[in-house]
């Protein structure tokens, strides 16, 4: 398949190119001709074509500007579809009007951690994500604790929310194909704790450095000093040898609390 414009290989991009997938996003999104999407990443705009079609608004976000001639001559006469072009890490998208209800892209894969962990407290407008990502993120965002799949990302992705569906998707629907496996994710927001940017501090600061006791790690980010850290598992219940990746996401809520 010759594809209307090249691919940027300093941006790592694999452009959406099978129709045949976008039924199952549209399911897992749970679409809705009330909602504003957020997409992040349009590529050629398959999705974004497929998204102005069925939903009230689409904000399109795309940092190549080289795709400027053919997004624009694509969406030509989709007045729901308003086109950004910046770096989504950079610009003010909680800014957005109208604001967002749903995030669903085919996110570039060396931003889609920190997309998602942003949006889960920076869109609060955002209430339903479906993002297609690298088989091995999609693997973190619910994974359990004491696996190694477990991180950070886990914790802060199942405190804001839960998992509504999961996705195998093969590597043909991109163009050019990926050398890794991609999935599609979708989850839906739970109220978020109290405080949700000081547990954000601490669970990042606990999985710093993953092969270290919690205490030092905490200490070694600067957070707080390791015998304070101590103190607050103690009164937890939980040994003051114990790593970041035993705890339960909800352990980190009251570690907070413990470490004031």
């Amino acid at each position: 398949m010759r594809l209307p414009v090249a691919p940027n290989r300093q941006l790592g991009q694999h452009f959406l190119v099978d129709d045949n997938i976008l039924g199952v996003i549209g399911r897992l999104a749970e679409l809705d001709a009330d909602d504003v999407v957020l997409e992040v990443g349009p590529g050629l705009g398959v999705l974004t074509e497929y998204l102005a079609q069925r939903v009230a608004r689409v904000h399109a976000v795309e940092l190549d500007r080289g795709l400027e001639p053919h997004l624009v001559e694509r969406l030509r006469g989709r007045e729901n579809v308003d086109l950004t072009f910046g770096d989504a890490l950079r610009l003010d998208l909680a800014a957005l009007e109208p604001a967002p209800t749903k995030f669903v892209a085919n996110l570039p894969y060396n931003v889609a951690t920190p997309l998602i962990v942003e949006s889960l407290d920076g869109l609060p407008s955002v209430s339903h994500w479906t993002v297609m990502v690298q088989r091995e993120v999609a693997d973190r965002l619910f994974a359990r604790p004491s696996t190694k799949a477990y991180g950070a990302v886990s914790v802060l992705v199942q405190l804001a929310a839960e998992r509504t569906g999961f996705h195998p998707v093969s590597r043909t629907v991109f163009r050019p194909s990926p050398n890794v496996d991609s999935a599609l994710v979708a989850f839906r927001r739970i109220p978020l704790p109290e405080d949700f940017a000081a547990i954000k501090n601490v669970v990042e600061a606990a999985f710093a450095h993953r092969r270290k006791t919690l205490p030092n790690s905490v200490e070694l980010a600067g957070l707080a000093p390791r015998a304070r850290a101590a103190e607050a598992l103690a009164a937890i219940d939980r040994d003051p040898a114990v790593r970041a990746e035993a705890l339960e996401p909800h352990e980190f809520v009251t570690l907070t609390a413990a470490l004031r």
